[in-house]
């Protein structure tokens, strides 16, 4: 699948909303493709408190009705439209629900992707190197 079928899954879906004084949703939407070329999508939900989550957590939620935690590749768009690197948490996470997912090609700009291991060199658990 290429870069921009994923970011166009995502692109609609930001529409960053208050939903009351202290939460705002989609202000960050993510997308990714599962190892069977299936699209998953997720939003963000930023709390005051602290508790919120980010896109690509909601994505993997998600995924995670599947039977694989396999990610093949994963994008996060900011309310603006442009493209947002995962967080460290995001990153750890990616890799943590499946260890092969250190080979997701996670996309930074519309014609560039890494694997995440690019992104999470030192991983600080998982399987020995």
């Amino acid at each position: 699948m290429d870069n921009q079928t994923l970011i166009d899954a995502a692109m609609p879906l930001r529409d960053d909303v208050k939903r009351t004084d202290l939460v705002h949703t989609g202000g960050v939407a993510a997308a990714l493709e599962t190892e069977d070329g299936v699209i998953i999508t997720g939003v963000c939900v930023d709390a005051s408190c602290g508790i919120g989550f980010c896109a690509e957590h909601a994505a993997i939620a998600e995924l995670g009705k599947t039977k694989s935690m396999r990610i093949k590749k994963i994008v996060a768009v900011n309310w603006d439209g442009s493209i947002l690197p995962p967080c460290g948490r995001c990153r750890e996470l990616i890799y943590e629900v499946d260890y092969r997912n250190a080979d997701t090609r996670v996309i930074i700009a519309s014609n560039k992707d890494v694997a995440l291991s690019e992104l999470l060199p030192m991983r600080w658990q998982g399987p020995a190197e």
